[in-house]
């Protein structure tokens, strides 16, 4: 069994990590970290501590009505990308240990698609 980095649970729900493919799992957001298990097999776990977030980058959809998913990039190791039940709740137990400036809001498919074709249009002109 894999041991906690966490002396303290706030919240405890089921998620989704979207590291390759798609695992089943349960989330827990305490003290010290955030956990991911997986349901089939208990030796796929991702634990991140607090101190090693630098960003959680969150995608909203309909002016915050629907969170699909939301991600952490690390000091170090990349980003993880996960969803779960209940974002907001998530999101709210998540707020406690980040600080509220670095949680943002990932771009749109506009946003993407515009700075997409300023960046063709400028590397043309140099």
């Amino acid at each position: 069994m894999v041991q906690s980095i966490n002396t303290k649970a706030d919240l405890v729900i089921d998620g989704t990590s979207h590291m390759g493919l798609s695992e089943y799992g349960k989330i827990m957001i305490g003290d010290k970290g955030f956990e991911f298990y997986s349901d089939r097999d208990k030796k796929n776990f991702i634990q991140i501590p607090w101190n090693e977030v630098d960003k959680v980058i969150v995608s909203v959809i309909f002016k915050g009505k629907w969170i699909p998913r939301y991600a952490f990039r690390t000091k170090k190791n990349g980003l993880f990308t996960f969803s779960s039940k209940d974002p907001k709740k998530a999101l709210r137990t998540i707020r406690k240990y980040i600080d509220p400036n670095d949680i943002v809001q990932s771009l749109g498919f506009f946003q993407v698609l515009s700075r997409s074709l300023k960046n063709i249009f400028t590397k043309k002109n140099k």
